[in-house]
């Protein structure tokens, strides 16, 4: 898997980076720009790619060759900060908020005169995750803005964001890339491996590389039998499916995270189609307006149980009871 940070291909979303660079040249740059889109999709990888066309001042910015690329791949470019959940070294995973440790230091990053003559560029990686003190950490700089310099949002569920910082955020919003696009993407990222993983990723390489990993295709297929099976699970089934996820370190994270990602899609579609849920043996079992709350009760779920290190084959047991509750 190729970081963000030093990755220079991006697929599916030209049209992305023509808007940026369009504004740009037009100079008509907004101050922050909010990127948009499914987990995995290559946000980061855009963000990146945009901070990069800002503090490349020769030569191709996404040339692995170039000292600017270089510096930015390393993290030590003196015009880029980066702001993201911090690694637990005790629980051996990625931190559950952004806290202001991690941004009470923008403000003065972006005041500062670049370094390099250009811009000076702020990067928040998964915008939602900022809690409500690192959330007005970045609202006080969104409302009086250096000159010259640029914060670069990555956000999986605006929804989660302050209202007063999407407001003042031009956004990009990243849709799933095509069969074409994804076929370029894993090719490079996964190669010999794109067979079966196109349509299981749903236009994300980044859940494509989940599901080639610690035995993602079978977790999808245990996912996929959850959601088809017009019956509810018993006590029985349930706890033998939380026995085969718990053999695998991931595998509560990622069957949690494509329960939740097929159970939206299912919603999506159903309501799109005007269906409210009766053309879905599994959708009709309740009515389609309630399904949105058991989605952001198995998030609920899964935050705590990674926060608090909880009993995972419980907490599938937990969330297949949400599932199955009239």
């Amino acid at each position: 898997m190729i970081p963000p940070c030093e990755n220079p291909f991006l697929f599916g979303h030209a049209a992305a980076e023509k808007e940026f660079a369009a504004a740009r040249h037009a100079g008509r740059l907004h101050h922050a720009w909010l990127i948009t889109g499914a987990d995995g999709i290559g946000k980061a990888t855009l963000a990146y790619r945009l901070a990069r066309s800002l503090l490349t001042l020769s030569g191709d910015p996404n040339d692995r060759a170039n000292p600017s690329f270089r510096r930015v791949a390393r993290e030590t470019h003196a015009d880029l900060l980066t702001v993201t959940r911090e690694w637990d070294d005790k629980r051996k995973r990625q931190r559950t908020e952004i806290v202001i440790d991690g941004a009470r230091d923008v403000a003065g990053f972006l005041r500062l005169t670049p370094a390099e003559g250009g811009w000076r560029v702020v990067i928040v990686d998964g915008a939602e995750h900022l809690n409500r003190n690192a959330a007005n950490a970045i609202l006080k700089v969104l409302e009086e803005p250096p000159a010259r310099a640029i914060l670069l949002l990555t956000c999986a569920t605006p929804g989660r964001l302050l209202p007063t910082i999407r407001s003042r955020c031009r956004r990009l919003r990243l849709e799933p890339l095509d069969a074409e696009a994804m076929a370029q993407a894993l090719a490079v990222v996964l190669p010999g491996q794109e067979a079966g993983l196109i349509d299981l990723a749903e236009g994300s390489p980044g859940r494509a590389m989940l599901l080639a990993d610690e035995g993602g295709i079978a977790i999808a297929a245990l996912v996929d039998g959850v959601l088809r099976d017009p019956a509810p699970l018993s006590a029985v089934r349930a706890w033998d499916l939380a026995d085969k996820l718990g053999r695998s370190d991931t595998g509560y994270s990622t069957f949690m995270d494509l329960l939740r990602d097929r159970l939206g899609s299912a919603v999506r579609a159903a309501a799109r189609g005007g269906q409210q849920g009766r053309g879905d043996p599994f959708l009709s079992r309740r009515p389609l307006g309630e399904w949105s709350e058991v989605w952001h009760a198995l998030g609920r779920l899964q935050d705590e149980t990674e926060r608090s290190n909880l009993d995972k084959r419980h907490a599938v047991v937990a969330g297949l009871e949400l599932l199955n509750a009239p």
